[in-house]
């Protein structure tokens, strides 16, 4: 049997909401094959739960197919053959059945029904306000687009606001667990897989034969039937409605303008019509916006860069999207070619970067490698284009910690400090008061000149 990784959060709270003895609604959400419905699935095992799929067929036909879920949970086989045209005669035949016992209902891909027939959430709405509110059950009501979602139940507007009492935004499984998928595989191994699944489960599931990156991209990725082939273009028109728009601005990012009037200009758009298109972008967790680290208002800072959050989706705009045409003409060897020549440079070296801030980091301070606890850890750069990998600051103590990231075939030598130590010179950040520290990170290790200078100098960590 498949591991279940990741999600003991989420799982433990659906867990504590089940044993209250009070009525509970919870919202689950999150994008297409993040591991929503298998979440559902290891919580309702050894429960007795009323699990229901909506599908994009009609109100009518989900009614129906909800009595018959209905009629297999309560044990009335005759239920199914009885015509029953309103939602709250089923959820009162849910109760009838065994009143005392704790009721577990849960409505997967919820979103369809709603979209199906708008009033159908003021009917959830009023059966809930009338009768579940003051019962013992618990309603989970999960769904996979998201903005539907967010519009239907947790949006101020949505005749459900305010009803719930938990949410779960599904997220994708963080690079430290993927030696729990891919028991056999080393450190790059690892790091490479992650670079092009991204914490996605079913991306993950795919991946999992093969222990070559590059035998996997061929097989999962270039075949024209493979579902991740056709991926982006999928999430989005199941999201959005004008496909082309959002497709243009993600290109554009992947092709490397990241700034706002970079964006606009490639698009020939006024600057002004882009925040809404990356509002949803970013609320689809497939684009974020940073700020060097050291804005003291992130906000308001006109230094906002728009990047890729989605390791899968920089990845296909940047080695699948370019050489569609090859691809559909069976030469699938030159763009095997093309991504063996790119693929650590131009995309894993990056991952890594985000690897080491968000993960590494993370590490290196909760083992109290530094006797402070940074407030902020981010990237830096200004408008000179001077970047620095990663910059920790604690606002508190004035420390400040500066860093950087290589995943190269080399050991980090000295002139990498050296280089970073002018770089610095730019940030000015309490530039008087503070304590400056440093800390590398590489993937080939350091040479004996750079262990000795780390030695030498204590406020050098090298992460090894």
């Amino acid at each position: 049997m498949r591991e279940f990784v990741n999600r003991e959060n989420e799982k433990q709270f659906l867990e504590k909401e089940f044993l209250k003895n009070a009525a509970s609604m919870i919202i689950i959400y999150g994008r297409r094959r993040i591991g929503k419905t298998a979440l559902l699935k290891e919580f309702i095992k050894g429960k007795e739960a009323l699990f229901f799929l909506a599908t994009e067929e009609s109100e009518a036909e989900n009614r129906n197919a909800f009595k018959n879920a209905v009629a297999g949970y309560i044990h009335n086989p005759l239920l199914s053959q009885t015509n029953i045209d309103d939602w709250q005669t089923l959820f009162e035949l849910i109760f009838k059945d065994r009143p005392d016992a704790r009721k577990l209902i849960i409505i997967d891909e919820f979103q369809y029904i709603g979209k199906s027939n708008h009033a159908f959430i003021s009917v959830l709405q009023k059966i809930w306000d009338t009768m579940l509110s003051d019962k013992n059950v618990m309603l989970i009501l999960c769904g996979s687009l998201v903005h539907m979602m967010y519009a239907q139940t947790l949006s101020y507007d949505s005749p459900l606001y305010g009803r719930r009492t938990g949410q779960i935004k599904m997220k994708q499984i963080a690079f430290r667990y993927y030696h729990r998928f891919f028991r056999d595989l080393n450190e790059r191994q690892l790091i490479e897989s992650y670079a092009v699944t991204g914490g996605v489960p079913k991306y993950i599931e795919s991946f999992e034969p093969y222990s070559d990156i590059y035998t996997a991209v061929e097989n999962c990725v270039l075949s024209r039937e493979s579902y991740l082939y056709e991926e982006p273009n999928f999430l989005l028109e199941k999201e959005v409605q004008d496909v082309g728009s959002y497709f243009s601005i993600i290109k554009t990012i992947a092709a490397g303008k990241e700034k706002p009037g970079e964006i606009a200009a490639a698009l020939s758009v006024a600057q002004t019509n882009l925040p809404k298109y990356l509002g949803v972008l970013i609320d689809l967790d497939i684009l974020e916006r940073e700020v060097p680290v050291t804005e003291s208002k992130p906000e308001k800072s006109k230094m906002g860069l728009y990047r890729i959050k989605d390791n899968y989706i920089r990845f296909w705009f940047r080695f699948i999207f370019p050489y569609r045409s090859y691809i559909e003409m069976d030469n699938t060897d030159f763009v095997m070619k093309k991504i063996r020549e790119g693929f650590v440079p131009n995309h894993a070296a990056f991952v890594y970067e985000d690897i080491c801030r968000k993960e590494y980091m993370t590490d290196l301070v909760t083992k109290e490698t530094w006797d402070f606890v940074p407030s902020k850890i981010g990237r830096w750069w200004d408008r000179s284009d001077t970047e620095i990998d990663i910059v920790a600051i604690d606002e508190h103590t004035d420390n400040v910690i500066f860093g950087e990231c290589k995943f190269t075939s080399s050991p980090i030598d000295v002139d990498v400090y050296y280089h970073l130590l002018e770089k610095i010179k730019k940030v000015d950040w309490r530039k008087l008061t503070r304590k400056e520290h440093f800390v590398f990170f590489s993937f080939n290790g350091y040479t004996e000149k750079m262990v000795k200078l780390a030695e030498e100098r204590k406020n050098i960590v090298l992460y090894e």
